[in-house]
């Protein structure tokens, strides 16, 4: 059963959706639907040729989308069940080549973190799941039952900037070692409380660890990655780009992204020619304001970044070549 505190406020609604709006007879993509916030007000400021394509891989949001009291029943909408790095495949299988606009908001909603079965939070005792979709992979206890201390080592400190990841990775493993492997969130957090010594102020000792794990299991930063370079290639010229990200991995990536595409190049064995233009131009970093954070906590560490995309034509895509060809 899902607990019954799972609200969830969209986060900076109105600034993304503005963001990402072009044109009423546009063709949009909300590749991150959740509980659908973004998509209903793109949807209202729609004319009637305009087309919403939501994508999202947890199967309780395409539930949300299609049944109930929460379904979208309006006929410019439609909703694929799969992961936004896939979009470009996903889009092109319905005929779909170019877009206006398209928006990713890479927080794990409120409905996720508060149902206990999904085990993304320590705050509430369940499966050591954390699979944003729970038809496919393994959950984040298969995975601690069988990986080397090693490597649980470098995702707790790579993914969660845990200057402990050593000690809680020993824990781990001893306790599994012992025939007791960690299979529920609060059995996690107990090992972890014990590993982590020292901790900032109203923090919870497994903050980092569990940000890192479902990190991991889910393959987040590299499908973020993979998510990017397919919307640059889907948007048309003036086409723009909204991401909301919650933490400093996510933040620095789609920074980067958008710093490496749209920064003019100056050849520099031809430093008077003009300088060759790139895809993307950024327009701007948006943060929540105070009233926003007051109301919904969670809302901040959110950024909003936006770019537009340029008449400037994408790189060539350059393919490894393989032995002996």
């Amino acid at each position: 059963m899902s607990s019954p505190d799972q609200a969830h406020i969209t986060v900076l609604l109105h600034e993304a959706v503005d963001a990402v709006f072009t044109r009423p007879d546009g063709l949009y993509v909300d590749a991150t639907f959740g509980r659908g916030g973004h998509s209903r007000l793109l949807l209202s400021k729609l004319g009637p040729q305009g087309r919403l394509v939501a994508i999202d891989r947890d199967p309780e949001a395409i539930v949300a989308a299609t049944s109930g009291e929460t379904r979208v029943t309006d006929p410019r909408f439609s909703i694929r069940h799969a992961a936004f790095a896939d979009m470009r495949r996903e889009l092109g299988s319905i005929g779909i080549e170019q877009v206006d606009g398209i928006l990713l908001d890479i927080g794990v909603s409120s409905p996720q973190i508060d149902s206990p079965e999904r085990g993304f939070s320590f705050r509430f005792d369940g499966p050591l799941d954390m699979r944003m979709d729970t038809t496919r992979g393994e959950s984040a206890a298969q995975w601690l039952a069988r990986a080397e201390e090693r490597q649980i080592t470098e995702v707790i400190r790579n993914y969660g900037e845990e200057r402990f990841a050593s000690q809680i990775a020993k824990a781990l493993v001893a306790r599994r070692e012992s025939g007791r492997a960690v299979r529920s969130t609060s059995e996690l957090s107990e090992v972890v409380a014990g590993a982590v010594k020292t901790r900032e102020p109203g923090q919870n000792p497994a903050t980092r660890t569990f940000q890192a794990l479902r990190i991991h299991v889910n393959a987040e930063l590299e499908e973020l990655r993979q998510a990017l370079s397919s919307a640059l290639a889907l948007l048309k010229p003036g086409g723009r780009l909204a991401v909301i990200s919650f933490h400093s991995l996510e933040d620095r990536i789609v920074k980067n992204f958008i710093a490496e595409n749209s920064k003019e190049v100056v050849d520099r064995h031809a430093p008077f020619a003009a300088p060759k233009a790139l895809p993307l131009k950024a327009i701007g970093r948006i943060k929540p304001s105070d009233e926003e954070v007051d109301a919904n906590p969670r809302s901040r560490s959110a950024v909003l970044r936006v770019a537009e995309r340029t008449e400037a034509p994408l790189p060539p895509v350059h393919q490894k070549r393989r032995r002996g060809e």
